[in-house]
């Protein structure tokens, strides 16, 4: 990005500068400028970016004034997908009001509470394996090593996805959420995503003619009032459940590490009552949550939001990460507590599009964290944090590696 583009900014938004410190900049905005309005990642596009925690649970919970799909604005031509996009694309996340309910629903059929329930002994056994496997070694990259292969395994067992081809899901995500503006990288991530496409149409065919009990089968058997996912919303359903399914926990299990090793009294209470860990995962999701910003929103016509006027057209981007520091909401936030008696964060949404995968991103964090933390009691980290770096996603909270080490029993 040019140095001529940042300039045109108020707030670098888009730099590793920013990523690693990136919560006094959302503090200055909620104070200086809590409907801020500058130009995206693009260069060119307008957004508004609202920063307080009032503001953008309004904007979450309204979406009548305030889609997804922007061909739901009165007047906008639809936009033209090609063949691609519209596989990659046609999922719930960016649908509105009927659409989205009716999509929603068939998941919700197949995505239960029960199949979340019946999954902790297979994370626990997964996480133990993975102690296992890296104990002798005394050091890992936290990241690469526990945390991606963690629940990436869990979302292809619920799936029915061969565990062999998890590896591959890490460039297909990343095709998927990394912007570029640059040619060849963008040539380069839409040969990665027709290989995903061509993937799972193979997996399709073998699914139909093998049904195996698996979320895969329960999708392609999902049915309400006779009505059926189709072949594009089955193909980005699971797209969806894909990315989400493993992308979310991997930031979790590594920012909440980042956190403990910069707060090392509350990793110690941790480990000597295991017992907080639900609490501590609702306080790692709110002091520094996977998930920056919520996805785009367009206002569907001129609505004033707490005092504030947006325009009919405005693209909306609500800072989730600002709106879990709020001081207006949480005391003393920028300090991570596991004893806050009301932790009413954003990490999951708010609304309808509220995450219909949080139960099982939140018992993977416990169980994940709750491991490393009793296996490994000596962990700490092997480079400064100041050499840290974050993957340039926009709407995730993600490194690009956490290098740590132990005293192994070889050592």
């Amino acid at each position: 990005m040019s140095d001529t583009t940042q300039a045109k900014r108020k707030y670098d938004l888009y730099s590793h500068e920013s990523k690693a410190n990136i919560y006094p900049i959302f503090r200055q905005m909620r104070v200086e400028d809590p409907w801020l309005t500058q130009i995206g990642f693009d260069g060119e596009t307008l957004i508004c970016f609202p920063s307080r925690y009032e503001d953008i649970e309004a904007i979450l919970k309204d979406d009548h004034h305030f889609v997804r799909d922007p061909s739901n604005m009165p007047g906008s031509e639809p936009p033209q997908f090609n063949e691609l996009d519209q596989l990659l694309s046609n999922h719930m996340l960016n649908k509105d009001w009927g659409d989205h309910r009716r999509l929603r629903d068939l998941v919700s059929k197949a995505f239960t509470p029960k199949l979340v329930r019946e999954m902790r002994p297979r994370i626990q056994a997964l996480a133990d394996e993975l102690i296992a496997t890296l104990r002798d070694r005394g050091e890992m990259d936290l990241i690469a090593d526990y945390a991606f292969p963690l629940p990436t395994t869990v979302i292809a067992e619920i799936l029915g996805i061969p565990t062999k081809d998890r590896d591959k899901f890490k460039e297909w995500s990343a095709a998927l959420i990394t912007p570029t503006m640059d040619p060849e990288k963008q040539v380069h991530f839409q040969k990665l995503l027709e290989e995903f496409v061509e993937y799972l149409k193979n997996l399709f065919v073998i699914r139909r003619a093998e049904p195996q009990d698996d979320l895969l089968c329960a999708l392609l058997n999902a049915e309400q009032d006779g009505d059926r996912l189709s072949e594009k919303e089955l193909f980005s359903m699971m797209v969806l459940l894909i990315v989400a399914g493993h992308e979310t926990t991997v930031n979790l299990i590594g920012n909440a590490m980042l956190a403990l090793f910069h707060y090392p009294e509350q990793m110690a209470e941790l480990k000597t009552n295991p017992t907080l860990m639900p609490q501590a995962v609702e306080e790692f999701l709110r002091y520094d949550g996977p998930v920056e910003r919520a996805f785009v929103r367009f206002a569907t016509e001129d609505v004033v939001v707490n005092g504030h006027e947006i325009k009919k057209g405005t693209l909306v981007i609500p800072l989730i990460g600002s709106a879990n520091r709020d001081s207006a909401v949480f005391h003393n936030p920028d300090r991570l507590d596991f004893h806050r008696e009301n932790n009413p964060h954003f990490a999951f949404g708010k609304g309808v599009h509220y995450c219909v995968g949080a139960p099982l991103a939140r018992l993977e964090g416990e169980i994940a964290l709750n491991n490393l933390l009793q296996s490994l009691p000596d962990l700490e980290m092997a480079i400064p944090a100041d050499q840290l770096r974050y993957r340039m996603l926009p709407t995730f909270r993600s490194l690009e590696s956490l290098p740590v080490c132990w005293k192994s029993d070889n050592s």
